[in-house]
């Protein structure tokens, strides 16, 4: 028989294998073979009437996609909530009133000061950052101001600002490892830091996750830093 690709009502099924091939899933090749060699072998004299299997393929094919990222993150320490916000005092007003925690004083980040690349290049950027530690979890809050970075990207699309991403830790010597990892699996770096106390890099999860995925290999120095920075006021 021949798979024929000309059939009606199968623009979902060609958004979904667009969809594998953009993030590059392991053997996405097999993958896409099996999927049509099992429920797509038709003629042209054959066609779909049911798209259940259209439908079937599509969350096939998405759940093994987030399965291999989930997989991977589920080894590595759950450490922090990454909000990008408009207005970071007034985040930092509510927020020390809703949940009665204290926020450390807003502090001017600079992207060129800190070598922080944004698609691989350093690019001109800045802005307000502060976090505090709370319920074993550091939230971060992030106001970006000029310049362009993946901050920026997400308060443009976002203007009221939200969750922008979520980071895992583990010690740096196991952080190239994790990094060849997720990008084997097709998720691109956005944005990378080099900090004496943590090597971070973050990927474009967005559509598999909903938000930014950080990466963070922390230094011995970095253990000593965030130890004191998780010590109760």
């Amino acid at each position: 028989m021949i798979i024929s690709f000309v059939i009606l009502g199968l623009e979902d099924y060609f958004l979904t294998i667009n969809y594998a091939f953009e993030n590059a899933i392991s053997n996405r090749q097999l993958l896409f073979n099996a999927i049509v060699g099992i429920h797509l072998v038709l003629d042209a004299s054959h066609p779909v009437q049911d798209l259940s299997i259209v439908n079937f393929a599509s969350h096939h094919l998405k759940h093994i996609i987030m399965s291999k990222i989930t997989e991977t993150l589920a080894k590595l320490e759950f450490a922090q909530i990454g909000w990008v916000v408009p207005d970071i005092h007034a985040t930092v007003k509510f927020l020390e009133q809703s949940l009665r925690i204290e926020f450390p004083k807003v502090g001017r980040y600079n992207a060129e000061e800190l070598k922080i690349k944004y698609f691989g290049k350093v690019v001109p950027s800045d802005g307000l950052t502060t976090q505090t530690y709370n319920g074993g979890t550091f939230i971060e809050l992030i106001q970006p101001l000029s310049g362009h970075s993946l901050f920026h990207d997400y308060l443009a699309k976002y203007p009221s600002g939200g969750v922008q991403h979520l980071a895992f830790r583990l010690p740096v010597s196991g952080f190239d490892q994790v990094i060849n990892e997720i990008s084997e699996q097709g998720y691109p770096i956005i944005g990378e830091v080099d900090h004496p106390i943590a090597r971070m890099k973050f990927f474009d999860t967005y559509k598999t996750l909903g938000v930014a995925t950080e990466i963070m290999g922390i230094t011995p120095e970095g253990w000593k830093a965030l130890g004191q920075m998780e010590k109760p006021a």
